[in-house]
């Protein structure tokens, strides 16, 4: 079954990359190991020299990632300080190096701190209605664009149901 992205990129969405040529949408998870594992072979291709843009949206599985919610309220409360992908890489980073714990609010709240944020600035952040609806937005998006998981992929606006190691990405972004 072939699903399209019904939600266009727009310059309020999180790239990174070689715009103008292929674009990899990714709903994600910062709860979700497979998350976790496919945003590391994203970053491995990308680290390569392979050109394409990736995009990161919402899409937290609150209903079996009690932290998940969360977690994506501190990546956007980064992003108003220009942050956005070093608290992506941190909140991953962390999951995948074994810290189970790492998106309770205590880790949560360290982590402004770690990344050289104006820590109060991030707190009142946190705490506007915009950053929840933020999310929010994302992951209506995905949920219109047929999204029943995490990771779900979209390469030029097409679902990609395929292998997301680095090789076969690479082969699919051709």
């Amino acid at each position: 079954m072939k699903l399209d992205l019904t939600s266009p990129v727009d310059p309020t969405d999180h790239a990174r990359g070689t715009s103008g040529g292929h674009r990899l949408v990714v709903y994600g998870d910062f709860e979700c190991p497979y998350t976790a594992a496919a945003m590391l072979d994203i970053g491995q291709l990308l680290n390569s020299g392979a050109s394409f843009e990736v995009v990161f949206r919402h899409f937290p599985l609150r209903s079996i990632h009690p932290h998940a919610q969360a977690a994506a309220e501190a990546a956007e409360a980064a992003d108003r300080q220009g942050r956005f992908w070093e608290m992506h890489n941190l909140l991953f980073g962390n999951q995948l190096f074994g810290n189970q714990h790492h998106l309770e609010d205590a880790d949560l709240r360290g982590y402004p701190e770690r990344l050289g944020l104006d820590a109060a600035r991030f707190e009142a952040d946190l705490i506007d209605p915009a950053i929840a609806t933020r999310v929010e937005r994302d992951i209506e998006s995905g949920t219109r664009s047929g999204v029943d998981g995490t990771p779900s992929l979209f390469i030029d606006g097409i679902r990609y149901r395929g292998p997301r190691d680095p090789a076969s990405l690479r082969r699919a972004l051709r």
